[in-house]
């Protein structure tokens, strides 16, 4: 379930970190993070691929209240859920890329597959 990683921050700011990292892997298919992020990130981009493949104007709804960005959610559902219509679930990968060099936090690359 999401949200059970409270990431150092208070609701409000952690909220608005996952929805902005969100719109960026969408938008770019690819994000450098923590380990931990990464693992909230992919469940919440899992959840909105998943609620894009319905296609019907109520997850539309749905997804624009998330997203940051309106060309990302039309991307969303004209690139991106088309693409994984006969997927059950799976959509991203993480890739570990090893420790950080300032603070030795385990990086990884979260991508869609």
């Amino acid at each position: 379930m999401p949200g059970t990683r409270k990431l150092g921050r208070t609701s409000d700011h952690r909220k608005a970190m996952l929805r902005a990292m969100v719109t960026y892997l969408i938008e770019n298919g690819k994000i450098e993070t923590t380990v931990t992020r990464a693992k909230e990130v992919r469940s919440m981009a899992e959840k909105m691929i998943t609620v894009a493949k319905d296609g019907s104007l109520a997850s539309k709804r749905q997804v624009l209240a998330y997203l940051t960005k309106e060309d990302v959610a039309k991307k969303l559902f004209d690139e991106v859920a088309p693409k994984y219509k006969e997927v059950n679930g799976g959509y991203c990968r993480i890739i570990k890329t090893g420790p950080r060099r300032g603070d030795a936090a385990e990086m990884c690359i979260i991508e869609l597959i």
